[in-house]
């Protein structure tokens, strides 16, 4: 069976998420699952000014490069976004990509509807805002008719949570936010493999 993965990197540099993100993606691979990896890294997102020119002509007045990304996400039957976490949310870039989705859904109530989302958030503390940044992603899985997935209680409840101490090499230490990945993506294939078979 055959499945469109795209895993969103919303960090500006390619350091912990980035590295993440690609395991992540790696996972899935390994479970037969085709993936694609979009990064925010380099590119050019205007953040949606409510203008509502979506609303009258179906298609977003920002010409960037949100529009590598659509393509993307209409073909995806599933969508991993994943973020650092900055002052105790989601980061700036991934806030963009997320209000400039509007579009997609003034032009189609149903561009969202059905798909399968995870979440993963990093933070240089412990406790740094993690959970409130994927608090943020379900909110709008939610709001747009999305299957939000975690790995469950017992360490993945939202989904997977890393603590990098700010380094590359912080987060690669982390076992337990492997082991929340590893749960998180484990939930996320089987819903995926469930929606197949029904």
């Amino acid at each position: 069976m055959s499945f469109m993965i795209v895993g969103i990197c919303a960090s500006p540099r390619q350091q912990a998420t980035d590295h993440v993100l690609h395991e992540a993606l790696r996972m899935l691979e390994e479970k037969g699952i085709q993936t694609t990896f979009w990064g925010v890294r380099g590119k050019k997102i205007g953040f949606c000014t409510h203008c509502d020119y979506c609303l009258k002509n179906k298609v977003c007045a920002l010409k960037d490069d949100m529009f590598e990304l659509y393509p993307l996400l209409k073909e995806a039957e599933g969508i991993i976004f994943a973020t650092p976490t900055y002052n105790n949310g989601v980061s700036a870039q991934l806030k963009a990509v997320l209000d400039r989705c509007r579009a997609v859904v003034a032009s189609d109530k149903n561009f969202f509807r059905g798909k399968i989302g995870m979440g993963i958030a990093l933070g240089g503390d412990r406790n740094g805002g993690q959970e409130h940044a994927l608090m943020q992603i379900i909110d709008f899985q939610i709001l747009d008719g999305m299957i939000p997935v975690s790995g469950g209680f017992f360490g993945a409840n939202m989904g997977a949570t890393f603590w990098t101490k700010d380094t590359l090499e912080g987060v690669k230490q982390d076992e337990e936010g492997f082991r929340s990945l590893k749960k998180t993506v484990n939930k996320f294939s089987d819903f995926l493999l469930e929606r197949k078979v029904t």
